[in-house]
């Protein structure tokens, strides 16, 4: 291997190592107590469920997008959370501590 290739694997290998660290690091929320949340493929209840959250999950959320309003424990709110690509929940149902966005807005 020459040295050009040996640099590129190992700084290949370092940004997966940052990526994984700041993803095992970010902030994680709790789902309301009691609800087992639907996750859907974007930020209305029109969008599929793909997926259901289990009581006393906690999510991260790499981003958010206003969509459709939802009325949840924690009020009512159009932001919706992204907690993994394809995935969100309404932000009415995430104790985030805030009315307003916690995390950039999504593209």
């Amino acid at each position: 291997m020459s040295t050009d290739e040996n640099t590129t694997t190992a700084t290949a290998t370092t940004a997966g190592e940052t990526v994984a660290a700041m993803a095992s690091t970010a902030t994680r929320y709790a789902v309301a107590p009691g609800y087992r949340v639907n996750v859907r493929s974007g930020p209305s209840t029109q969008y599929p469920v793909v997926r259901s959250l289990p009581l006393g999950a906690t999510v991260a959320i790499s981003c958010q997008k206003y969509g459709e309003w939802i009325t949840g424990p924690y009020g009512t709110t159009k932001i919706w959370d992204n907690i993994a690509p394809g995935e969100y929940v309404s932000d009415a149902y995430v104790r985030t501590g805030s009315d307003g966005l916690v995390a950039p807005r999504c593209a």
